[in-house]
């Protein structure tokens, strides 16, 4: 069964099409990355109409929708839904502008145009249970992203910046195959560590100083997400005392980590053993998200999330630490669900590095 199709069996049956036309959900449904294009489907077909630039890749690579080069998109569009005999039309209301609704709604005023949150929400929940497909790519987004953290460990000493680390854990992603990084590489050291999403500087590496990490490669589209706190030279007791804290909060949340669970039951794992420790006002952020096309998905775990966990959802799990003026951890891996545990595809060590 296709994409599209699964999508269609968890629409109400009166919705006789759907049109798509986010760069991201495109992607999802074709499996082809372009900046332009549109898809429309209906229950018993499925169309990509995409404008000259991409119509050879689209032809070569495009299983599962028709593919049919855009001359003028509004009666190309038009003439699929008379030929399918469709009433209404269901958009996505959470990534379409005003400005693009008001453009169809002049143009489709013979056809009802849905513009609820329901396509958007389906389209959601089906991202957010990852297929097998999706699992080998994100999987190997991950080996990309550790062969670059091994490699990156010896490059770490003092007197290099933030900012050179940073180009250099991007290079070598590069170097192992990554197509992109996932997002805006995070390099932090010293009492910059305190912020958890600072941007790297010019400051140089001290020694007794943490050096937190948080970075990831995209192969084929997907991501990966990891981050991992470490120390040049020797951290004093208090950075081994919050680095242990930090470490066993996250341990409890992989251990506890499951289907069925809800989003701020998994948060509250990590989150309580931070605050008995006397550091809950340190640990200001979420303890995870799902990732996939997106560096973000849903689910999430918050103390505010009552969704249901899923088997095939991807959850970050990654509490920190920040004590500002000071210093911050975080220990980040992410993880497939799973009826009764979690796998967990970080391999890279969590025990305090000291890099030399």
């Amino acid at each position: 069964m296709t994409r599209l199709e699964r999508l269609f069996e968890n629409l109400p049956e009166d919705i006789d099409s759907v049109l798509i036309t986010s760069d991201i959900n495109r992607r999802y449904f074709s499996g082809m990355k372009s900046s332009a294009g549109t898809v429309i489907a209906f229950r018993e077909k499925a169309y990509l109409v995409i404008d000259f630039r991409y119509i050879e890749k689209a032809r070569k690579t495009v299983k599962n929708l028709e593919v049919i080069e855009q001359k003028n998109l509004v009666s190309q569009i038009l003439e699929l839904l008379k030929k399918h005999n469709a009433l209404n039309i269901a958009i996505e209301s959470k990534t379409m502008t005003v400005s693009e609704l008001a453009l169809w709604k002049s143009k489709l005023s013979k056809i009802s145009i849905i513009d609820t949150d329901m396509l958007s929400n389906e389209i959601e929940h089906l991202r957010a249970i990852k297929d097998n497909d999706e699992i080998v790519c994100i999987k190997k987004a991950q080996e990309i992203a550790e062969k670059a953290f091994e490699k990156i460990i010896g490059f770490i000493k003092p007197d290099v910046t933030e900012r050179q680390v940073a180009l250099e854990l991007n290079r070598i992603m590069f170097e192992e195959g990554a197509e992109d990084i996932s997002f805006d590489t995070i390099v932090l050291s010293g009492k910059n560590t305190s912020m958890p999403h600072g941007v790297p500087s010019g400051k140089k590496i001290q020694n007794g100083e943490f050096v937190l990490m948080d970075f990831g490669a995209v192969y084929n589209g997907y991501h990966s997400d990891m981050t991992r706190t470490v120390c040049v030279g020797e951290p004093s007791p208090e950075m081994r005392k919050v680095y242990d804290i930090v470490l066993k909060a996250q341990l409890s949340a992989l251990d506890y980590a499951k289907a069925g669970i809800t989003g701020n039951q998994l948060d509250s794992v990590a989150r309580k053993i931070i605050s008995d420790a006397g550091y809950g006002e340190c640990f200001g952020h979420a303890l995870g998200h799902s990732v996939g096309l997106e560096i973000h998905e849903s689910p999430v775990s918050s103390p505010n999330s009552n969704t249901v966990l899923k088997a095939g959802n991807i959850m970050t799990i990654e509490p920190g630490i920040y004590i500002e003026g000071k210093f911050g951890v975080r220990i980040e891996d992410f993880v497939i669900l799973n009826e009764n545990s979690c796998e967990n595809l970080t391999k890279c060590a969590k025990n305090i590095i000291i890099s030399k």
